[in-house]
C-alpha cells in the first residue's frame, strides 16, 4: 500500500474548518490538491498530518495557529494616507487590496477602517491566529 512520506507528491481531498465548525475551504467539489510533502508548499501542520498516511485513509487533525498561519500580528495593522491609494478607488471596509512588497512578492491587504484622510489596513493572513481543523483523505501518492 502506498504511503505518503517526505518528498512524495500526493493528492488529497480536504475540508478546512474553524473551531466553530465554519468551513473556510474544501477541495471536495473540484480536483484533489496536489503537493509535495515537506517541500514547504503547505502550512507546516498540514504537511505533518499527511506524512505517513496511506491511500484511501481519512483523518481529522486540529492544527494550532502556530503550525498554520501563525499568530495575529497587531503590528501588521497600519494606517495609510488615502493619497497613496489609486485616485479612482473608493475605499470601503472589507475591500481587499494588493500591494507589492520590497522583495517583489504581492501582499494582500484588507481594509478594516476608513477615516477622512486615512485607511486602516490589515496585512495579516485572514486565518492568522486561528486553530484549524482539517478532514483529509489521501487520494494518490506519485
Amino acid at each position: 500500500m502506498s504511503q505518503a512520506k517526505q518528498g512524495s507528491t500526493v493528492q488529497v481531498h480536504y475540508t478546512g474548518k474553524l473551531t466553530n465548525e465554519q468551513v473556510f475551504d474544501s477541495s471536495r467539489e473540484r480536483e484533489p490538491l496536489e503537493f509535495t510533502v515537506g517541500a514547504g508548499q503547505m502550512i507546516p501542520g498540514f504537511d505533518v498530518a499527511v506524512d505517513g498516511m496511506t491511500i484511501g485513509e481519512n483523518k481529522q487533525v486540529t492544527i494550532p495557529a502556530e503550525e498554520a498561519y501563525g499568530p495575529r500580528n497587531e503590528e501588521a495593522v497600519f494606517k495609510l494616507p488615502k493619497t497613496q491609494l489609486p485616485d479612482d478607488l473608493e475605499p470601503q471596509v472589507g475591500m481587499q487590496l494588493q500591494a507589492s512588497r520590497e522583495d517583489g512578492q504581492t501582499q494582500a491587504l484588507l481594509i478594516v477602517g476608513v477615516e477622512e484622510n486615512e485607511v486602516l489596513l490589515d496585512a495579516n493572513h485572514p486565518l492568522a491566529g486561528e486553530d484549524l481543523i482539517f478532514d483529509i483523505e489521501l487520494v494518490a501518492v506519485n
